[in-house]
């Protein structure tokens, strides 16, 4: 199948569970035989990115969608201190305006998530202590852990320009999402 039509979800009609399984299989099939971590965020942050245009409100109002990696899965000739890359995420792979370039682990609702290994969803931005606006226009949040070994390697994170723009239901299929590319992809 063309690469292409992985990002056709059609119309609003379908149910959030059905595009999410979509989402699911769609990213099954662009990862299989890839594990470079850049060029799968990359197809899953656009396959994100059309899923959510085409459910009704909240989800169309997602106005970002990408990913933060941790620093040490970047290839570096400056000299750190261990800790401090393994603390930080940079910015990876995303659809939406320009965003944050570095934050750290327990700062902001991506590093909070990156610091806990859980997920965070956060109803309301404006009102979580010390959170980051990159898009003043972002009212609601969800962050989503890649884990491997354990530890934190990257997130996936969506903000929403409505309040209370994220549920269960997306914590579900975000949390399956981050489990697949996990085992999809290298990891340093």
């Amino acid at each position: 199948m063309p690469h292409a039509d992985s990002s056709y979800f059609g119309s609003a009609n379908g149910s959030k569970a059905e595009v999410y399984k979509q989402v699911l299989e769609q990213a099954q099939g662009l990862v299989t035989g890839q594990r470079n971590w850049v060029s799968n965020f990359s197809n899953v942050a656009s396959l994100l990115w059309h899923a959510y245009a085409a459910l009704p409100a909240p989800s169309s109002s997602v106005n970002w969608a990408g990913f933060y990696i941790r620093r040490d899965q970047f290839p570096s000739k400056t000299a750190t201190s261990e800790a401090n890359v393994k603390s930080t995420l940079w910015l990876g792979p995303f659809q939406g305006r320009p965003a944050c370039q570095e934050i750290r682990f327990g700062r902001g609702v991506c590093g909070a998530a990156a610091e806990k290994r859980e997920t965070v969803v956060v109803p309301d931005v404006l009102e979580f202590p010390g959170h980051i606006a990159c898009d003043a226009s972002s009212r609601s949040e969800i962050v989503v852990p890649i884990l491997a070994n354990g530890e934190t390697v990257a997130i996936i994170d969506i903000d929403c320009a409505e309040p209370s723009g994220f549920d269960d239901e997306d914590k579900k299929y975000l949390e399956e999402l981050a489990a697949l590319l996990a085992e999809s992809c290298d990891w340093s």
